[in-house]
C-alpha cells in the first residue's frame, strides 16, 4: 500500500467516525422525554422532583425532565424543534458522504466541519447563558465540537499531504494521478 492509499484509508475511517457521531447526536435529539427518564433512573432519582434533588446534576436532569413532560404533554408540537435539530445533523452527515467519495476534491467539507465545531463553543456559552443552562452542561455541549474537530482536522491534513504527494496546486487535484 502506498502513502496515498494509507492516507485515503485514514480519511475514510475518520470521516465515517464523524458521520456516525453526527447521526447518533442527531438521533438523541428525538426521544428526549425517554432519555431524561432513563437518566433519572440511572442517577437513582426517578421518583423525585427537582425540588427534592440533593445534587446539582440530579436537580438539573429532573428540571429538564419535568419541563419536557409538561411541555410535551400540553404542547407536543414544541418537540418539532428538536426533530428539526436531528434532521440538521442527518443532513450534515449526508454532506460528508462527498468527503468519502473524493476527499481531496471535497476538502472544503473538512474546513466547513472544523468551522462548525469551533463555533459550537461560543454558541453554547452565549445561548446557554441566555437560556439558563448550567455551565457544566454547556461544557458537555462544547465537548462535541472539541472532539469532532480532531478527526476532521486530521483528515484535512491528510488531504493536503496527498496534494503534496501528487505535486499539484491546492484544489487542482485529479483523482487517480498517483499510482
Amino acid at each position: 500500500m502506498n502513502r496515498e492509499q494509507i492516507l485515503r484509508q485514514r480519511i475514510k475511517y475518520l470521516t465515517w467516525f464523524f458521520i456516525i457521531g453526527l447521526v447518533i447526536s442527531g438521533a438523541t435529539a428525538i426521544p428526549l422525554d425517554w432519555e431524561m427518564d432513563v437518566l433519572a433512573k440511572f442517577l437513582g432519582v426517578a421518583d423525585q422532583t427537582s425540588s427534592q434533588a440533593t445534587s446539582g446534576l440530579a436537580r438539573w436532569i429532573l428540571k429538564v425532565r419535568e419541563g419536557l413532560h409538561e411541555t410535551n404533554g400540553k404542547y407536543p408540537f414544541m418537540a418539532y424543534g428538536t426533530d428539526w435539530l436531528a434532521f440538521g445533523h442527518f443532513v450534515i452527515a449526508v454532506a460528508f458522504v462527498g468527503a468519502l467519495r473524493d476527499p481531496v476534491r471535497n476538502v472544503w467539507l473538512f474546513t466547513f466541519g472544523m468551522i462548525a465545531c469551533a463555533l459550537i463553543v461560543p454558541y453554547a456559552f452565549a445561548m446557554g447563558a441566555v437560556r439558563g443552562i448550567p455551565v457544566y452542561w454547556r461544557l458537555i455541549d462544547c465537548s462535541f465540537g472539541v472532539i469532532g474537530i480532531v478527526p476532521i482536522w486530521y483528515c484535512r491534513q491528510c488531504v493536503w499531504e496527498i496534494e503534496r504527494l501528487v505535486r499539484v496546486p491546492h484544489g487542482a487535484y485529479q483523482p487517480g494521478s498517483v499510482k
